[in-house]
């Protein structure tokens, strides 16, 4: 990827100062202006990563390359008969239609004097993008999947694009290599065992969400705003069919413009970054030619981080092989570092390992809702280890409710961040039997749902996406592929069609009636919010918390980030921690529900906090857990700060 202000040639440079500067145990590394990805994939090798990038083609080569751990084995396409998708869609054979927005739009086909592409690479392109979004929509690629195969292709595009250098304009003959045919070749992943994450949103915002250890800030330097040179690899990316315009088909992006890019406004953006930057160490990459003088940038970082910690160096470079005669002592590349006042450490103590043994089978009321990583297989083993006595209960995750329904306690308080899902168990809760069924049974009416009647479903489903009526939410899953919760960036409720598997059921209503039975028979609060926003301090040493969290070394489509709610990564897990060591200082009881390692992998974050409690081991005998693994390759465990079983 030719990409202005790449960092290819400064990595050994950023290595030297990271080196030099820091000298405790960095874990985290994030790159918040990642463009193409070169500096957060560089350090995959040493740290978990997180990057970000406001533009979608940089945040899915993003996505590709650093939450991808391995090449991904597409085991759904596989079932249809693709065993190499890359071959298959470098050489199925298609026709082009009115939805092959580049070629009508990029190529000289039918009278469009845009030479970007020829038609043949055009229409490939096109014939690519439309099948995997096909792919996605029908579940046989997952987030991951497509984000690598996209990457694959938008990596591809520039090796057969008619162009000088960005995509700014196309050139009005025919450059040799434009003429070439379109070839898709397979990424370089790294495997750091981490869960890294990849964020598309703007960093003055992101930086309020998440901490770590290294930061590595480099911000667009001048009023060049990058998303008119790269506008078509953001069309490709999106595949969005926006309303173009101009000569070179820009797209619209005066909400993109970036602030860095605004000598009124840059001052204030990096002032408000480096203020609400939760890390450690620091390092900026500038250059010399920037809007943001040396000076303003030393003392921006001087007033938020230690002062005596401040370096800068400075790397002499050409520019951009430009044409005009410059000075190699005018110009040069600036790597900033200061340290803030932020601590790093953890304090572990002695493992206390206990077994669980096995415990009879009793009759568990299970949730109607069908919530990837429910606990009701568990519960046998989970429930007698919670304390005989408990006075407020804490489902701190709560999810379909699963554990909740199932304890005593005199005040039950479910939180969880799905809005939808804590809407759907509150309007049970207030709500009588009679009329949930009633409910229900009209919309079922009313729309014609059945297991066949596909049209009845995506009308209901658009009916829905429109209204966000709780009761049609929960009525919308019973006829949707395995009955699962899931929604796209947008919140808009998209999970396909369960054709001839899912329904309203006699069985189905009849679980939903016993647990809201359950339910009206206890006290119970919902309540929608992040973890680290409950209200702890109401707590004492009567009372219990539960946490189901997501898990850091497992993937699963209902915490990724990629659903329109909040992602799981290891700064969640470290808060979690935290609130817990917190808890235990207050004498309030928590078990926490995780697995220390999966298919390989361990949390060795985990591992170690683990030591200061007592770790059962559970057997997990549960098919829809949130890890989604078979027998045998997890080690699930209930974690407690407690022995006595009869508080």
């Amino acid at each position: 990827m030719r990409f202005i202000g790449s960092k290819v040639n400064l990595l050994d440079n950023i290595q030297e100062v990271i080196e030099e500067n820091v000298k405790d145990d960095a874990h985290v590394f994030m790159d918040l202006f990642s463009g193409t990805g070169i500096v957060g994939e560089n350090f995959k090798k040493d740290y978990q990563v997180l990057s970000n990038d406001s533009l979608y083609f940089s945040y899915i080569l993003l996505k590709a390359k650093i939450e991808n751990n391995s090449i991904p084995n597409f085991s759904e396409l596989k079932k249809i008969g693709i065993k190499e998708p890359l071959h298959y869609l470098e050489n199925e054979e298609f026709e082009i239609s009115h939805e092959f927005f580049l070629t009508h739009n990029y190529s000289p086909y039918m009278g469009c004097e845009r030479m970007y592409f020829t038609v043949e690479n055009a229409s490939r392109i096109d014939f690519i993008r439309l099948t995997l979004n096909r792919w996605k929509n029908e579940s046989l690629i997952n987030e991951l999947e497509f984000a690598y195969l996209l990457a694959i292709l938008i990596e591809a595009v520039p090796f057969i694009s008619n162009i000088s250098g960005t995509y700014g304009a196309y050139l009005k003959h025919w450059d040799k290599r434009a003429l070439g045919k379109l070839k898709l070749r397979t990424l370089d992943i790294v495997n750091n065992h981490y869960a890294n994450k990849t964020y598309n949103e703007d960093a003055n915002s992101l930086i309020e969400k998440v901490y770590g250890d290294i930061l590595y800030i480099d911000p667009p330097y001048n009023g060049r705003q990058y998303i008119s040179n790269y506008h078509l690899l953001e069309t490709i990316a999106l595949y969005d069919y926006p309303e173009i315009y101009g000569k070179t088909g820009l797209r619209p992006y005066v909400e993109s413009k970036s602030l860095y890019c605004q000598k009124k406004e840059v001052g204030n953006a990096f002032n408000h970054l480096i203020e609400k930057a939760n890390f450690r160490h620091i390092l900026v990459s500038y250059s010399s030619e920037g809007l943001l003088l040396e000076e303003e940038i030393e003392s921006i970082l001087k007033s938020h981080g230690l002062p005596e910690t401040y370096r800068i160096y400075k790397m002499p470079y050409r520019k951009y092989k430009s044409k005009h005669k410059q000075e190699a002592s005018e110009l040069h590349e600036y790597i900033f570092y200061i340290q803030k006042d932020i601590a790093l450490t953890n304090s572990v103590k002695s493992n206390k390992k206990i077994e669980v043994g096995k415990h009879k089978t009793n009759s568990y009321i299970k949730s109607p809702l069908n919530y990837v990583g429910g606990k009701h297989k568990l519960l046998n083993q989970i429930v007698p280890l919670f304390p005989d006595k408990i006075d407020t209960f804490v489902d701190l995750f709560s999810g379909g409710f699963n554990v909740g329904i199932n304890v005593n306690a005199n005040k039950i308080i479910a939180t969880d961040i799905n809005t939808y899902v804590v809407e759907v168990l509150d309007t049970m809760k207030k709500t009588s039997v009679e009329e949930v069924i009633a409910h229900i049974e009209r919309r079922i009416e009313e729309y014609g749902l059945s297991k066949s009647n596909e049209e009845g479903f995506k009308a209901f489903r658009n009916y829905y996406n429109k209204t966000k009526k709780p009761l049609d939410l929960y009525t919308l899953i019973c006829y949707s592929f395995n009955y699962q919760f899931r929604f796209n960036n947008n919140q808009e409720y998209n999970n396909p069609f369960g054709r001839e598997r899912s329904q309203f059921s006699p069985a189905l209503k009849k679980k939903l009636v016993l647990f809201i039975e359950a339910l009206h028979e206890k006290n119970v609060q919902f309540v929608c919010s992040e973890f680290e926003h409950f209200n702890f301090s109401q707590l004492d040493q009567n009372d219990l918390v539960y946490c189901d969290p997501p898990y850091l070394i497992t993937t699963g489509s209902y915490n990724d980030g990629n659903r329109g709610f909040k992602d799981w990564n290891r700064l969640q897990e470290i808060k979690l921690l935290d609130i817990l060591d917190h808890l235990n200082s207050k004498g309030v009881y928590f078990a926490l529900s995780n697995v220390l390692s999966h298919k390989g992998l361990e949390n060795e974050l985990l591992l170690e906090w683990s030591k200061k409690y007592n770790i059962h081991h559970l057997q997990h005998s549960y098919s829809n857990s949130s890890h989604n693994t078979t027998r045998g390759e997890s080690q699930e465990v209930l974690i407690t700060n407690y022995t006595n079983y009869t508080k």
